[in-house]
């Protein structure tokens, strides 16, 4: 009898510690990981976002014109909305009253978007709009915006004022694209794709800028969105080579993290802790995820 209860104990004791062998760790860092399945998008898949209650969203879901909510633990996706008048969204931003804007960069607009009843108007239009291409907002809810003119590689830089007014902050520049704000919102970061430049200016309370340096460059591939950690690191997605370099706020080069896909076209932090990485990726059309040790700057 006492044997038989050995036995059951030692059995048990294995089967736990079996179990304890199984259950999954701590995510490795830096390594990637698909979300969603491959082609869930068109090969215009870019401007991952969240908004404040943590649902998911993407553009291009499917087909252009869409805006694509997408599960964070299953993969799955469906059609938030499609866009009017054959519009092509290319980033995803809210502000604090929780409106989604995005540049449509074939119908020369920044659209609104009301979350609540779906409805979408434009918000901001000029006919000296190239192509808005990327955003990113600051406290006050001023939108910054790349305006990148892909035919003769050239682009503009504007800013969106709260009553939708656009400002043309500096014209004559390379193939502006990714754009960023520093966690306090005093510098402003800018990509050139074709000419491989990083620039960085400084940021007045009235979002006006001054001061441009050149913070990075590199001698090959291209670039696409950009986005800050709470440190003030500068993620890159490196178009064409297939990893987001890692920037410090000194132009210093950390660590690049390599992707399945090769087209990584931009990126987000999410989850409750803000340390995973969301990006989106034109060649697999999908969404691919890792784990970092610095939350991103909103968290």
């Amino acid at each position: 009898m006492k044997k038989s209860i050995y036995l059951m104990a030692l059995l048990a004791g294995y089967g736990l510690q079996s179990l304890a062998q199984q259950q999954p760790g701590p995510r490795p860092l830096y390594e990637a990981r698909d979300l969603t399945a491959e082609n869930m998008f068109s090969v215009n898949i870019e401007g991952p976002n969240f908004d404040k209650a943590g649902n998911f969203y993407v553009v291009n879901f499917q087909q252009d014109g869409t805006v694509g909510k997408i599960n964070t633990r299953t993969g799955a996706g469906e059609v938030f909305i499609t866009l009017p008048d054959s519009s092509i969204g290319n980033s995803v931003n809210f502000n604090s009253k929780g409106y989604m804007f995005l540049p449509d960069f074939k119908g020369h607009n920044v659209l609104m978007v009301d979350m609540k009843t779906k409805k979408i108007s434009v918000y901001a239009h000029s006919t000296s709009f190239h192509q808005p291409n990327d955003l990113c907002i600051n406290k006050k809810d001023q939108l910054f915006a790349s305006d990148p003119d892909w035919k003769n590689n050239g682009g503009q830089l504007w800013r969106i004022d709260t009553n939708g007014q656009p400002v043309l902050l500096e014209t004559n520049m390379g193939t502006t694209n990714g754009i960023e704000l520093s966690p306090d919102e005093k510098t402003l970061y800018v990509n050139e794709s074709v000419q491989r430049k990083v620039w960085k200016y400084k940021v007045d309370k009235a979002g006006n800028i001054s001061g441009k340096t050149l913070f990075a460059s590199f001698p090959d591939f291209g670039f696409d969105g950009m986005k800050c950690d709470k440190a003030g690191n500068l993620y890159i997605a490196r178009w064409g080579k297939g990893t987001i370099a890692v920037l410090s706020p000194q132009g210093k080069l950390i660590r690049e993290v390599a992707l399945k896909g090769k087209q990584c076209s931009n990126l987000i932090f999410g989850d409750k802790d803000g340390k995973t990485v969301y990006v989106t990726l034109q060649d697999r059309k999908c969404v691919e995820t890792f784990r970092v040790a610095v939350p991103g700057k909103k968290y």
